[in-house]
């Protein structure tokens, strides 16, 4: 099983440790494409506009200048970097030994900067999001679109892929056809008063507290369907939709965060 998450527009920026080495990250397949947008990102800080093509406010500017030094700013484990609800729910640092474990092979972070982040992957801080142009490489989506699969699928393996990116970050690589039978996607509702909605707020925490849920108990579902039943042990309400060439949705209803 591969846990898909999106990454944290917040991050903790590392005080001390080593540098960026892009040869030490997981799945290797992607080190040229994180060369190119790498240098891509510290050339565009460098420029005047830098916060405006960040999408930045004029504030911001300790945000570019991250940007800048992304080579040579200390790096930390990617769990220790993104924060947020999401994270903050999932909270790797308090994980049990075993999860903890379970999570370096089980839980990959979709980045603008490096494509895919492993838990233990040491990188920087940085700020670039997913709907940002890089100048000479183009739309930041579009770049790991064209290599983002091969690295998925060769984390995954056979296993079940549990797709938990927002809309930005799914649009880096979709799941092909023949995937989909083994594709599950979560849609979290809030409902109250009979009425159920979709808010940011509760998606992103009980995600969190979903993965790290099915990461202390250890259970490895190869299906939706399974998947599902596990989250019902576990004490979710779970709703599944109908399969189709994306994957099978799972909708699970909460009253409270």
């Amino acid at each position: 099983m591969l846990i898909l998450l999106p990454p944290s527009e917040g991050k903790t920026a590392p005080r001390r440790g080593k540098p960026l080495d892009l040869s030490a990250l997981g799945s290797p397949v992607l080190t040229e494409t994180r060369e190119r947008v790498v240098d891509a990102v510290v050339d565009l800080a460098a420029r005047p506009d830098a916060a405006d093509l960040l999408g930045l406010g004029g504030t911001q500017a300790d945000l570019v200048d991250l940007d800048a030094r992304l080579r040579t700013s200390p790096t930390t484990r990617g769990d220790r970097v993104y924060t947020g609800v999401l994270y903050d729910a999932l909270g790797f640092d308090t994980l049990s030994a075993a999860a903890k474990r379970r999570a370096s092979t089980r839980v990959a972070i979709t980045s603008s900067v490096f494509g895919l982040v492993r838990p233990g992957d040491r990188i920087p801080s940085y700020r670039l999001s997913g709907d940002v142009s890089l100048p000479g490489l183009g739309p930041v989506a579009g770049i790991w679109r064209e290599v983002l699969g091969d690295a998925v699928e060769e984390a995954v393996g056979s296993g079940l892929l549990v797709d938990l990116r927002s809309t930005m970050y799914a649009a880096f690589w979709r799941p092909p056809a023949e995937m989909a039978q083994r594709v599950a996607t979560v849609r979290v509702l809030h409902e109250a008063d009979g009425v159920r909605k979709v808010v940011s707020h509760f998606n992103k925490a009980t995600k969190g507290r979903i993965v790290r849920a099915v990461l202390e108990d250890g259970g490895n579902p190869r299906t939706p369907a399974a998947l599902a039943r596990l989250l019902t042990d576990l004490g979710w309400t779970v709703e599944v939709g109908a399969p189709t060439s994306r994957g099978t949705q799972l909708d699970v209803v909460v009253g409270e965060v």
